[in-house]
């Protein structure tokens, strides 16, 4: 705690900093009035996560009740406002926070070494250091079961694989097309083609290689018979090398997202299990990636979760007064995906009301079982089905009598064919009148007469 013995020279903020350049000229400015150390760094630590969140701790409790007691018509300058505003309503003490008093403070931390004495400079840059490592080790929280940080790198790194992977296998298939185009055809999934390219080569080698390990029987005989009437062109064997080194990597990359896939369904069934078995992991992936962590995502409300990923298109309907979207990411999941188009709002409200309960669940519950899941995801595929089938709707009154079935009676009734639908002449007459022929002769006598005239 720190005394101000000249307070003129605070009210020049801009140049504040001048009377902080040495030691002796902070002396001047301020005094230490009370200090008192830490036990240990557990004190410590807790006292800063007090001051960063705002509180009040033990410690600076006790030290301000002592101020008050002796010089309680003094003013305190805090650095936090918040801090100050706690301070005030529990010792009805007044504070003050400024940008005079930030200044004052970054002077201060400037210059602490020369205003605390009797503390070496190494001694304190290794407390500062101990400080923060602890400081930022409670502030991770670190469990290695609940850490929501590697789903968001995973779904991140599975989107940039895709990604990346499509445009090797576009750019494999154009390249390898110049030489071989019917075998894009007949082949249409991107990991055979490429590894049929691997193991082949040269198209002129389809005749003598066994691909029947990648290829179905009958497609393998088609790509046999398209190889030797291929229309490509002849390439050199130093392309066929680099093509097949682009094969290999897309053969890599794409073992390589199974293998993610896996880690990523498995991370999310030992972090949030009730939110996959609701939405699937994909989809709870995005979701906490999108919301930055699990516990910023229960904090959402049911509304806001069947909104995520769609804010551009919400704020765009608001601007121009125009309906706002019915989903976000939750358009994915599949329950949303197995309705039909005029039912899939309502599913995906209810389905975000539900999900919005089971990430609470996971996140400030501690059961680690999947049956809420289950049971919330089992009540939203009941409602899916009743809105397919339109439910058993009871019916009273005017509409029960409206509703039962009248007593067959067979009606039979002599149809007799219609000729006239088979005529495809029109009805009407198509030979053209005596008068009409006339006026056309004479009509086209003058035209001829005229271009002689012209002629001449």
């Amino acid at each position: 705690l720190l005394q101000v013995l000249n307070e003129r020279k605070l009210q020049e903020v801009d140049s504040l900093w001048k009377e902080f350049e040495t030691p002796e000229k902070a002396n001047k400015i301020v005094k230490l009035k009370h200090f008192e150390k830490f036990q240990d760094t557990t004190e410590a630590l807790a006292a800063s996560t007090a001051l960063i969140e705002g509180k009040l701790s033990k410690n600076l409790k006790k030290i301000l009740k002592k101020i008050v007691a002796k010089d309680a018509h003094e003013q305190l300058a805090v650095a936090d406002a918040k801090l100050g505003g706690v301070i005030k309503d529990k010792l009805n003490l007044s504070c003050i926070h400024s940008p005079m008093v930030t200044e004052l403070m970054r002077g201060i931390r400037s210059q602490v070494e020369g205003l605390i004495t009797g503390l070496p400079s190494r001694e304190m840059a290794a407390m500062c250091l101990g400080l923060a490592h602890s400081l930022s080790r409670y502030k991770l929280k670190f469990s290695p079961d609940k850490v929501d940080t590697m789903i968001i790198q995973a779904i991140s790194l599975l989107d940039d694989l895709d990604k990346e992977l499509n445009n090797y296998i576009m750019r494999c298939r154009e390249w390898y097309g110049w030489h071989f185009p019917e075998l894009g055809k007949i082949v249409t999934d991107n990991l055979a083609y490429c590894k049929c390219v691997r193991k082949v080569g040269d198209r002129s080698n389809f005749a003598a290689s066994d691909v029947s390990d990648i290829l179905p029987e009958e497609t393998e005989e088609d790509v046999k018979a398209a190889a030797e009437i291929s229309m490509g062109t002849e390439v050199s064997e130093e392309d066929i090398n680099n093509i097949i080194h682009l094969c290999d990597q897309v053969i890599e990359i794409s073992e390589y997202r199974t293998q993610l896939y896996d880690y990523l369904k498995n991370r999310m069934m030992a972090i949030a299990p009730n939110l996959t078995v609701m939405v699937g992991e994909l989809v709870g992936a995005r979701l906490i990636a999108h919301a930055g962590s699990l516990l910023n995502l229960a904090k959402h409300p049911a509304s806001t979760v069947q909104l995520l990923g769609a804010e551009k298109a919400l704020f765009r309907a608001l601007k121009t007064k125009r309906d706002t979207p019915k989903f976000g990411l939750i358009y994915h999941a599949s329950l949303v995906g197995q309705s039909n188009a005029k039912n899939k709002g309502k599913i995906s409200r209810m389905l975000a009301a539900k999900t919005a309960l089971t990430i609470r669940y996971d996140a400030l519950g501690e059961d680690t079982s999947a049956e809420m899941g289950a049971e919330n995801r089992l009540k939203v595929e009941t409602r899916l089905r009743l809105l397919e089938e339109r439910g058993v709707r009871r019916i009273s009154g005017t509409g029960r009598a409206l509703a039962r079935a009248d007593k067959y009676q067979n009606k039979s009734e002599l149809k007799i064919f219609d000729p006239s639908g088979d005529s495809t002449l029109p009805t009407v007459s198509k030979k053209r009148k005596i008068q009409e022929v006339d006026e056309q002769d004479r009509e086209v006598a003058v035209k001829a007469k005229k271009f002689k005239e012209e002629m001449k």
